[in-house]
């Protein structure tokens, strides 16, 4: 007989916590999950007002990062190994179990939810279907109703509680789906006698369920609001009496206003918009499960006093973090989807935030793997798979340690290839290292091919530069464990996986001149964007026909944001200028980005390393650098 999911529950919350002590005990491992820093962004959105850069009271942020105390971040990836890398610290960041003083989580819950990303390019739409990556964390997890939907959220709640400060708190956003069961949960996790108030979020006039309920309309979502202790931060809320409000005897009330309840309206008195923002909003920024400011506004209030650290580990749109920022808050946002990161970076920058860190999870693929294979994964595993799939047969031992070496016979040609570890970036060592096994190992091959999991953002240049023919490098699905994970073996992924060619851009010259008080000028200008494997990208054929004609056509239309460093260390990107789509501040055009940055910088001696950074539609990066000489007297 098959059990109930409350009899399932006691198991569902055991193994939970079982998984998230695992990851508690690894923390001060070798492998700990880390995070990498890909960007540090400096917002500056309009060529024509003053120079950003210039502006003496922020020109000090251009210094190295590890000097400043703090710096709110944005992490693109499982927000698992994202809780894990803040748990475990590194050496920029101290750890900040204990620290955290507020946490807001909308996880996903609507199980018939289309999480596709429709991407409008100049004169056409094109529809993507999510990565695999993408769906594990949106629709499969309910690819078994409520009790996988359970599985996923349980460990992340106990680390959650693990960040959380003895002041702190934490609001689930929830609707009666899985409210209940929610609730159970957080019982388990943070004690019954931590439960404060289940907050009802009245959702308002403009509501998708009206014309397709049967029977009662549903205008609400549940918010549950618990404590770490009884010590918890809170500042009441007080609706404003109206100017002409008096009381019955006539005379005009005093005090703050009406103490807000726990039932949140949309009424004239208490203004909470829809859960759906309305199409006339400025907070609008086509996201389909985007929450209205003024909800964040009223938890972020009441929940924290200002410099706080307010954290949302399932960020969509971002409003977490825009609202924080406003209320001068510190921040930590995160998500597994890529369009979800491009967003939040992009209203950010609109804002004027301060500047903050984009990151991801370093060793994502190492952690996946240890999922799939277990906690004795070995490198050599993955690699010997991703070789079989290539087509490739394994070297011999002796001369293949690693077990990351493969040949291909084919046609009188032999090729060598060489699959990269999961935990490192490919990039010209790596390239330079495949070019010499090619040329001495076992007498010597016709080709190698590089297999990549990551890469350099320079790779593109690296491989340019090299100028070797017979040198091939190719991406390994980013996606190809979750896939081998749902297929159930590899013979059942053999034929359906494509390694596709990387995307690179070109700039022209870039130019540098002397400008007045002590100022210089960059001049960067755009020549070409060439997009990864059309292939590689999870679209259907008639959405690729579509993208393919736009690519041949506009290529430099495929760019989403790009940014710009003077002063590269080949390190941390610091972006100190940006334009994106949708960004009006430079043209009138919201679906191209400029193709040209002037700016100003403070004048140096001797030459730059100037690099540029784009991200494409889809969210794929590439990266391009110039040393430019000084510009003479």
């Amino acid at each position: 007989m098959t059990k109930s999911l409350l009899e399932e529950l006691p198991q569902i919350v055991r193994e939970g916590r079982q998984q998230a002590e695992r990851i508690l005990e690894s923390l001060e491992g070798r492998h700990r999950v880390r995070l990498q820093t890909r960007e540090w962004v400096l917002p500056s959105k309009d060529l024509s007002a003053a120079d950003w850069i210039a502006q003496a009271h922020r020109s000090a942020r251009l210094g190295d990062i590890r000097q400043d105390a703090w710096a709110n971040r944005l992490i693109y990836g499982d927000n698992l190994h994202a809780m894990a890398a803040l748990l475990a610290g590194d050496e920029e960041t101290p750890s900040l179990r204990g620290k955290v003083d507020l946490i807001y989580i909308d996880p996903p819950f609507d199980s018939k939810a289309d999480y596709r990303t429709k991407v409008q390019l100049p004169g056409v739409e094109i529809e993507q279907r999510p990565t695999v990556i993408e769906q594990f964390a949106y629709s499969d997890t309910w690819s078994e109703g409520t009790a996988s939907y359970l599985r996923m959220i349980v460990p992340r709640l106990v680390l959650m509680r693990e960040l959380l400060a003895d002041t702190g708190s934490i609001y689930v956003h929830v609707d009666p789906t899985v409210g209940h069961y929610v609730k159970i949960v957080l019982d388990e996790i943070f004690g019954k006698q931590f439960f404060e108030r289940e907050i009802i979020w009245r959702i308002g006039w403009i509501s998708g369920y009206k014309s397709a309920a049967s029977n009662w309309i549903r205008n609400h979502d549940t918010i549950f609001y618990y404590t770490k202790t009884s010590d918890s931060t809170f500042n009441k809320q007080y609706i404003p009496y109206a100017e002409d409000y008096v009381r019955r005897d006539g005379k005009k009330p005093e005090g703050a206003g009406y103490p807000i309840e726990d039932t949140w309206n949309c009424s004239e008195m208490d203004r909470l918009d829809s859960i759906q923002i309305m199409s006339f909003s400025k907070e609008k920024v086509g996201y389909d499960t985007q929450k209205n400011e003024n909800l964040l506004h009223r938890i972020i209030t009441a929940a924290t006093n200002e410099n706080a650290i307010v954290a949302d580990f399932f960020g969509g749109s971002g409003t977490t973090a825009a609202v924080a920022e406003k209320l001068g808050r510190r921040w930590i946002t995160s998500d597994i989807g890529k369009p979800a990161c491009m967003i939040m970076r992009k209203r950010l920058i609109d804002q004027d935030a301060t500047p903050f860190l984009c990151q991801a999870i370093g060793d994502y693929h190492v952690e996946a793997a240890k999922t799939h294979f277990g906690r004795n994964f070995r490198v050599g595993d993955l690699s010997a798979i991703v070789l079989s799939l290539y087509g490739a047969q394994p070297l011999q031992p002796e001369d293949n340690p690693l077990r990351n070496l493969g040949a291909i016979t084919f046609g009188g040609t032999k090729t060598l290839v060489l699959v990269d570890s999961p935990n490192k970036l490919v990039g010209d060592a790596t390239l330079r290292k495949a070019i010499a096994q090619r040329d001495t190992l076992l007498g010597g091959w016709d080709r190698v091919v590089v297999l990549g999991w990551n890469f350099e953002p320079a790779i593109g240049q690296s491989i340019a530069a090299l100028n070797d023919d017979r040198l091939e490098v190719l991406v390994i699905p980013p996606d190809l464990l979750d896939r081998l994970r749902k297929k159930g073996g590899i013979e059942k992924l053999r034929g359906q996986v494509r390694f596709s060619s990387l995307q690179y851009v070109t700039i022209k010259p870039v130019r540098r001149s002397k400008a007045e008080d002590d100022q210089e000028r960059i001049t960067v200008v755009l020549d070409n964007y060439v997009l990864l494997s059309p292939e590689a990208i999870n679209l259907d054929e008639d959405n690729r026909a579509k993208l393919l004609k736009v690519a041949n056509a506009e290529p430099l239309a495929l760019i989403e944001y790009w940014a710009v460093d003077p002063d590269y260390d080949g390190q941390v990107f610091r972006s100190v200028w940006q334009d994106y789509r949708g960004n009006t501040a430079n043209d009138d055009d919201a679906l191209r980005v400029v193709e040209r940055a002037d700016f100003g910088v403070p004048r140096r001696q001797g030459e730059r390393r100037v690099c540029v950074r784009v991200v494409d539609v889809f969210g794929f990066e590439a990266e391009v650098v110039q040393t430019v000489a000084e510009p003479d007297a």
